[in-house]
Parts: C-alpha cells; sequence; structure tokens
C-alpha cells in the first residue's frame, strides 16, 4: 500500500470533520437565534399588555378628572353667579344713594343761594344804618370806635389792672407751689450727692532732676513724648509743676496717666516713653469702660449697647464750667427720673435721655455740627430708641419739645447746671452777662433804673410812675422777658420784677 494513501484518508478524516463540526454549529446557532427571537417576541407581548393596562388606568383617571373639573367649573359658575347677583344689587343701592345724594346737595346749594342773598340784603342794610348813626352822631365808625374804646380803657383800666394782678395771683401761687415742691423734692435728693469735678493736666515733680531727665538731652525725651501723645508739655509754666496743654481731653489724660509712670519709674528715653504711653492708652481704656459702666448703673439706665457705654465714659474727661460732664449726666438722669415719676412721664424715657443729652460732646472737636446733632447721629447708629432722641435732642431749645420727657431732660439740665456750686464762672463773664441783663431793661421807654440780682436770677426795674399806667407796666415786663429770652443764653429761668410806684409827699406847716 503506498504511503500517501493513510495520509490522503487522515486528510479527508479531517476535512470531513471540519465541515461537519462547523454544520453542526450553524444548526446550533440558527436555534439559538430561533429561541431569542421567541423571547424577544414574548417580552413584546408583555409590555404591549402593559401598555394597555396603563392607557386604561390613565382613561379612567382623565375621565375621573374631567368629571372633578366639570363640578368644579359648575361650583366656580354658581359662585361667580351669586357675586353678580350681590354686585348688581350693590349697584343698585348705590344707585339709589347717589340720586338721594344729588338731591340733597340741590337743596343745599339753593339754601346757600338764600343765605348769600339775605347776607347781601343784610350788609346793604347795615351800611345804610351806619351811615345813618355817622350822620346823626357826627363821627365816622372808625373814631367812634376809638373813642369808646378810649373812655372804656381810661374807665376801667385801674379795675382791670386789680383783676389782672388777682388773676396772675391765684394762678402763680398754685402753680408755683405746686412747681416748687416738685424740684424742691428733686434738688433735695440729688443736689449735694454729686459734687463738680475739676480736672487737672498739672503734674508735680518732685526734683529737678528728674524735670531734666524728662526734658532730655537738647530736650530728645519731651519732643518725643509730645509727638507720641499729641499734647503740648510746658514744663517752666510754673514752678514745681508741668502742665500738659490740649484740647483733646483724652489724650491729655493718657499723657499724664504716661508721665506719671515714667517719673515713678525713673527711667526716661524714648523706647521707655513710647512703652509708657502704650500702658497709658490701655489703662485709661479701661478707665473710660469703668466710668461708662458705672454711671449707666448709678442712673439706673439699661439696654446701651457696650460701645455706647464706652463712648459715654469718655465725658468722665470733660467738663463745663468747672462741673464733671458725665456726673453732671448722671445728675440730670436722677432729677429727670424723679420729676417723671411725679408728673406721670415715662421715667426710663427721662432718665436715659437726661444721662445721654451731652454723648455729643466726645468727639464735637473731631465732626462737624453742633454736640446735640453728632449725638443723634450716634444714638441712631447704636439703635437708640427714637423716645429718648427726641428727649434729648431739645435740652438747649435747638429742636421742639415734641414728648413731656424732652421738656422734663432741658429742666433737670437748667436744674443740675444752676444749682449752688455746680458750676464755676470767670469774674469777667459774670459782670458781663449782669451788665448785659441791666441793659436789655434800661434801654425801654420809660424804665428809670434796673438792678440785676441773686447772681442774675433776677432783676428788678424801676419804671417812671408818670410816663407809664399799671397796664403798660405789665407790657414792659412781658417786653423785656421776651428780650431776655432771644438776647442772652442762662441756664434755668430770670424773674423780671417791674416796680411803679407813686409817692405822694406833702407838709403841715
Amino acid at each position: 500500500m503506498p504511503p500517501f494513501i493513510p495520509l490522503l484518508s487522515i486528510g479527508g478524516a479531517i476535512i470531513f470533520g471540519l465541515i461537519l463540526g462547523y454544520y453542526l454549529r450553524y444548526l446550533h446557532a440558527l436555534g439559538k437565534q430561533a429561541s431569542l427571537e421567541i423571547s424577544l417576541r414574548e417580552k413584546e407581548l408583555k409590555a404591549e399588555e402593559k401598555a394597555i393596562k396603563i392607557i386604561e388606568k390613565a382613561e379612567a383617571k382623565a375621565d375621573e378628572l374631567e368629571k372633578e373639573a366639570k363640578q368644579n367649573y359648575k361650583n366656580k359658575e354658581e359662585e361667580a353667579k351669586q357675586k353678580s347677583d350681590r354686585l348688581d344689587k350693590r349697584e343698585e343701592l348705590l344707585d339709589n344713594r347717589q340720586i338721594d345724594l344729588d338731591s340733597k346737595t340741590e337743596n343745599v346749594r339753593h339754601k346757600i343761594d338764600e343765605v348769600k342773598e339775605l347776607k347781601a340784603a343784610l350788609d346793604v342794610r347795615n351800611a345804610e344804618i351806619t351811615t345813618k348813626l355817622e350822620e346823626i352822631a357826627g363821627l365816622t365808625k372808625e373814631e367812634a370806635y376809638e373813642k369808646v374804646v378810649s373812655e372804656m380803657e381810661k374807665q376801667y383800666s385801674e379795675d382791670l389792672s386789680l383783676r389782672i394782678q388777682k388773676l396772675n395771683l391765684q394762678s402763680d401761687e398754685q402753680y408755683e407751689e405746686k412747681a416748687k415742691n416738685l424740684l424742691l423734692t428733686a434738688i433735695h435728693r440729688v443736689g449735694n450727692n454729686l459734687p463738680s469735678n475739676i480736672m487737672t493736666s498739672s503734674i508735680e515733680i518732685p526734683s529737678e532732676d528728674i524735670k531734666g531727665k524728662i526734658i532730655g538731652k537738647e530736650g530728645r525725651n519731651v519732643r518725643t513724648f509730645e509727638r507720641i501723645t499729641g499734647v503740648d508739655v510746658l514744663v517752666d509754666e510754673t514752678p514745681g509743676y508741668i502742665v500738659l496743654s490740649s484740647f483733646d481731653p483724652i489724650r491729655r489724660e493718657i499723657a499724664r496717666v504716661a508721665l506719671e509712670n515714667l517719673i515713678k519709674d525713673g527711667r526716661i528715653q524714648p523706647a521707655k516713653i513710647e512703652e509708657a504711653v502704650d500702658e497709658a492708652r490701655k489703662e485709661v481704656a479701661k478707665m473710660v469702660q469703668k466710668m461708662g459702666e458705672k454711671a449707666v448703673f448709678d442712673a439706673g439706665v439699661t439696654g446701651l449697647a457696650p460701645e455706647l457705654i464706652t463712648i459715654l465714659g469718655r465725658l468722665h474727661f470733660r467738663t463745663s464750667y468747672g462741673q464733671n460732664v458725665l456726673w453732671h449726666s448722671v445728675e440730670m438722669a436722677h432729677i429727670a427720673g424723679i420729676i417723671a415719676e411725679e408728673v406721670g412721664a415715662d421715667v426710663e424715657v427721662a432718665k436715659a435721655g437726661a444721662l445721654l443729652h451731652d454723648i455729643g460732646k466726645t468727639v464735637s472737636h473731631e465732626v462737624q455740627g453742633t454736640h446735640v446733632e453728632i449725638g443723634i447721629r450716634i444714638l441712631q447708629k447704636y439703635g437708640v430708641d427714637e423716645a429718648v432722641i427726641l428727649a434729648m435732642r431739645a435740652h438747649h431749645e435747638e429742636y421742639p419739645y415734641e414728648t413731656p420727657e424732652s421738656i422734663i431732660v432741658q429742666v433737670a439740665d437748667s436744674i443740675s447746671g444752676s444749682r449752688p456750686g455746680a458750676r464755676r464762672d470767670s469774674i469777667e463773664n459774670y459782670i458781663k452777662r449782669l451788665t448785659e441783663l441791666e441793659a436789655i431793661a434800661t434801654d425801654l421807654t420809660g424804665v428809670e433804673k434796673a438792678f440785676a440780682i441773686a447772681a442774675g436770677r433776677e432783676i428788678r426795674v424801676l419804671v417812671n410812675p408818670e410816663a407809664l399806667n399799671d397796664l403798660e407796666t405789665h407790657e414792659i415786663a412781658r417786653t423785656i422777658a421776651d428780650n431776655i429770652e432771644h438776647k442772652l443764653r442762662y441756664p434755668g429761668e430770670i424773674k423780671v420784677h417791674v416796680i411803679r410806684e407813686t409817692r405822694v409827699i406833702s407838709y403841715a406847716r
């Protein structure tokens, strides 16, 4: 057997096996594809059934919604119809009322025309009567009026004067008694509790050696101190003392504390000066906060912002005529609270308005405007109640009195500033004020002499009895009081006392 025959049979078997395998694989793929198509068809049928169910449910829901919408629409139509009926009735009622109103208006117009005609006829008749009376009397209407007034004034001037005096005495006695009791109570309770504090900027130096250290080599230390603190140092102004000069009281206090600490330490040089000033700033800041809190506590005022309390504490370093402004404000708060309680006003608002009335003075040299305007802006910034702002802003009469508390704050300011021992004033200003007060009275016709007494709280005016009668005396007293109010600035009130005296002298021989 030739050798290639087995090889051929093996090759044929291999080829046959490949063909058979490929065919079997093909049959398997066809079977798998048919199975897949059947599965897909089943899924498609299930999806169609599900879609049909969803559509049926949606149709049922739509029918239900449609019925509901029709019912709502029907209800709305009924409501609209009812509203329309009511509007029609109202419109009919308004039409009827308008017809009645037009009728009444027309009647009023007719009556007005009738009244005008009657008035015109009455004016004509009065003119005729007046003309006839003038012809009979031989006087015009104005001349007759002046003559009657003159006769009546001459006849009843003394009676009127006595009546006016009696009424004045009755009213004055009643109101002055109440006012005196009220003010005396307020002054008695707080008048001597808070003495006026005089702030000083003078520092005693123990020896000339310390003085030399403060000045330093070629004035180096004192120049450094002035540059850092912003105050002027007057070394040779007063023997044994160093005077610190500055318009800013906080700077002056920082400089005072720093210089005292430097004198105690004894080591005075530029670096030490800077350190001492920094420590003094911290110490004064704590003092300002402490003084603000103490003032608020003493005055019994609550609800203020911490920043506002700190600003209030800066008033401790300001004075007005020798009176410490912070404790003047505390004193005012006590007085305002007493008065408010007596007259039935808001005690808390009155006390807060009095305590904060001078808050603008803390930055008045740094910000443009009066201290009242600055104070209003500060209080508005920190959300203070509008009633408190209205109470504090009228204490110098820059704004009108809009609330009872605003009048109480102004009265408390006058009491605290004018009570004995509260403030200091120079003799020159005192004499000038008295001279101006007397000049206002003596400039008027009929005044012979004027004397300012009781430290300018009262002025007594002597008038010529031949030049002025009793009624004119009352008028001149009011005129002097008005002129004082418009021309002078003063705390409290000034009593104007006009004296008209007739002396008759006769001799028996």
